[in-house]
């Protein structure tokens, strides 16, 4: 294994497996039957991905199983089954990003390594650290990362780090992403994008005009790292991830031996910079990529430099590289190098002894008879022994101690060979296997949250999440809202202070609850802005807050843990173990995922949990600004707009305070016909999200719920229809 850095491959198919593995690559990331984030790959079957296993470490190199999709209570049910024979087997670690399948997973296997995944979005030391308290041994870290946020987490941490080097970037901050789902069911956090990022959008200015023509705002260029080697190892990440499990072998193969040959280069040199070569980088840039390469995300926070604008395709060149790659890799397979003795001596048993790697293993066949006709020659002995077939064995010298007169049929031979061979892969392998007496079933016991117990009554509870301070008199005018999120991304530090004091105290003044709704992507800003935010929790004018990443959760849980802890609907908790994770933590309440349908709701353990019934669904947050990309950076926050090709506009929010950019829906998602049933199902805390609504539309949305609760309404007004969806609730996601 390489010291300095680890280079994982991608591998869809057994073919793509062999090839990387063959052009260098130290590990492979693969996906099996189930639960991987990659749906429409070629994925491996269970007596594939059990191959692929020896295939690997006989080679001395890692397998690790992607089981990077949310968990749905009845899929998880099926996850200590489906793990249980790839960890007999010596899977090396397993890749999760939901919080339930990392607690399942830690409590059933505690040997099996787990690395989380990039869709955790882990963007800071704090989240970083509370994942390696709960069993996690590597953070797979966000694309948008700067070299020094790495460092930072290295730092702080001692965390093996693995950071993407090569292949596709996502225009959204990856596990954040609900526009494939909500427009069309095919969800990323199921392994089903549709990449709507990757059409065409007119940009449109807060009056709706046209900003800019359609082009591919949302479409990214493909990230290389080949120059950075020097940079990511001085940043403290050890593992070099490309992209690219949907790719055939050829890109896959090429990549991978052009990564090989600079780290080895990187190591050579004493870990000095090497340089790429303009004619290796053209190579590289051949097998593959959107209109060109970008390294930019390791070392700014974003830039239109970064979009491909005119064309979003993925293009490849014909120069004779992809054909060089397939006889290289792909048409090879690199084989052990083995020597043998076989003993034929009359009278005796045939003895056969096979050595690689410092193992050896000896194998007692039938007993030698003498030739009535044609003895056996030394020669045709030896041909017959080094006939290894497929299997990953190359016979490198052969002794033969043969008598004169000795006979064996060539079937008794080629059953010894067999034999003796797959004793040889099995000593081999034998330092890999498990005993399933090492899964310890754990008990995952009842949950153990210090707040949220209120939730037993049956009174509901409404509250609201205020983006625009201006909507802040219609929200306490109303008798229905107990609770009062303020959005903290809409104040600017240090200048808005006194407002956001104001506010906090008129939310008090008035009888309601004051919570802080923390950023959505917690980086140094938010972290800055969460620190600033002390005098209002010791002034008594914060009851709790509301958590949208781990980042944040580890913050608030260290800094505010005596105060009511809420985590958002991007914390998924599609299954009861991910719920019951959160509680033992000590958070109060967990929002209900977005994309969970009637169904999974009903059959959801809902104790201590919260749902948004009104809100324009967030479908993309992101690292990048359409305000900015399409005109210059004027630190405004501004609401511009995507048109798409069927004219829906989607409102397109920047956060300027913490710099990052939200896509919401077109249309608002309301479920108030729903809140008897949901009540039933053991939900009784509501909220409605307010982003974009006028005064006006605040105050009739909220008289329109207060009648459905009063149960003077069954049906929305006649001018709210075809402008309003049910979003997920009666269709789901696969």
């Amino acid at each position: 294994m390489n010291s300095t850095f680890e280079l994982l491959a991608p591998a869809g198919s057994f073919e793509v497996l062999r090839a990387v593995i063959e052009a260098g690559a130290d590990a492979v990331y693969v996906g099996g039957s189930q639960f991987g984030a990659r749906a429409y790959a070629g994925n491996f079957s269970g007596e594939e991905l059990l191959e692929a296993l020896d295939y690997a470490h006989l080679r001395g190199r890692k397998i690790y199983l992607t089981v990077n999709t949310l968990l749905k209570n009845d899929e998880l049910a099926q996850l200590y089954d489906y793990l249980l024979p790839f960890y007999e087997r010596g899977l090396d670690a397993v890749l999760v990003q939901d919080f339930g399948v990392l607690s399942f997973i830690h409590s059933h296997f505690p040997l099996l390594p787990i690395h989380t995944s990039t869709q955790m979005t882990v963007m800071d030391s704090e989240g970083a650290a509370l994942l390696q308290k709960l069993g996690a041994s590597r953070i797979v870290l966000p694309r948008e990362l700067s070299l020094a946020e790495m460092k930072r987490i290295h730092e702080e941490t001692g965390m093996e780090l693995e950071a993407f080097v090569h292949g596709a970037l996502c225009y959204c901050y990856s596990g954040q992403c609900l526009f494939s789902s909500m427009l069309g069911g095919r969800s990323g956090n199921r392994g089903r994008c549709a990449q709507p990022c990757r059409l065409a959008y007119e940009v449109l200015d807060e009056a709706h005009k046209p900003r800019r023509e359609s082009s591919y705002v949302l479409s990214m260029k493909d990230l290389c790292g080949l120059s950075d080697l020097k940079q990511l190892h001085e940043s403290g990440v050890y593992s070099l991830k490309i992209e690219g499990r949907m790719k055939q072998a050829p890109y896959a193969a090429g990549v991978v031996s052009y990564y090989r040959k600079y780290i080895d280069l990187f190591e050579t040199e004493e870990n000095r910079a090497p340089v790429v070569s303009s004619s290796d980088r053209k190579a590289v840039k051949s097998l593959g990529c959107r209109l060109d390469f970008t390294n930019g995300y390791y070392y700014r926070q974003n830039g239109k430099d970064m979009i491909t604008f005119e064309k979003p395709g993925y293009e490849k060149t014909q120069d004779g590289l992809e054909q060089e790659v397939v006889e290289r890799f792909v048409d090879h397979q690199e084989k052990l190098q083995a020597t043998g003795c076989l003993k034929l001596q009359i009278g005796e048993a045939s003895v056969y002894e096979a050595s690689c790697q410092g193992v050896t293993v000896c194998t007692v066949g039938p007993e030698v008879l003498e030739a009535k006709n044609r003895p056996l020659t030394a020669d045709e002995v030896k041909t017959r022994m080094c006939k290894t077939g497929d299997t990953s064995f190359e016979m490198k010298d052969i002794l033969v101690e043969l008598d004169e007169a000795a006979f064996l049929p060539n079937s008794a031979l080629n059953q010894l060979r067999r034999d003796t061979l797959q004793q040889l892969s099995d000593q081999l392998l034998s330092p890999y296997f498990r005993s399933r007496q090492e899964v310890f079933l754990a008990d995952a016991g009842e949950h153990s949250g210090s707040k949220g117990t209120e939730d037993m009554q049956r009174e509901c509870q409404i509250s609201c999440l205020v983006e625009n301070r201006e909507l802040l008199s219609e929200v306490l005018a109303s008798p229905v809202v107990k609770d009062v999120y303020l959005e903290l991304a809409s104040y600017q530090p240090g200048k808005d202070d006194d407002r956001l004091c104001e506010d906090l105290s008129s939310i008090s003044r008035e009888g309601k609850r004051a919570f802080l709704a923390l950023p959505r992507i917690a980086r140094q800003p938010a972290r800055e802005l969460l620190c600033s935010m002390k005098p209002f929790f010791q002034d008594f004018l914060v009851q709790g807050v509301l958590v949208r990443s781990y980042d944040a959760l580890s913050m608030v849980m260290e800094q505010y843990r005596e105060y009511e802890i809420v985590t958002d609907h991007n914390l998924y908790t599609y299954n009861d173990p991910a719920v019951d994770a959160f509680l033992k933590l000590g958070v109060a309440r967990c929002t209900l995922p977005l994309e969970l349908n009637r169904k999974e709701i009903l059959g959801r353990s809902n104790k201590n949990s919260e749902m948004v019934v009104y809100g324009f669904a967030p479908l993309m947050t992101s690292a990048q600004c359409v305000h900015a990309n399409t005109g210059i950076c004027d630190q405004k926050p501004t609401v511009n707009y995507l048109s798409d090709r069927y004219r829906a506009q989607f409102p397109v929010k920047n956060y300027c305070s913490c710099c990052y950019n939200v896509v919401y829906n077109s249309i608002p998602t309301a479920l108030f016909p729903a809140l008897k049933e949901l009540q039933k199902a053991g939900i009784n805390h509501f909220r409605l999200d307010f982003v974009l609504e006028t005064p006006k539309q605040v105050q009739k949305i909220l008289k329109t719920l207060e009648e459905f609760l009063q149960g003077k309404r069954t049906a929305y007004p006649k001018e709210w229809q075809n402008h309003y969806t049910n979003g997920h609730y009666k269709r789901g996601v696969e």
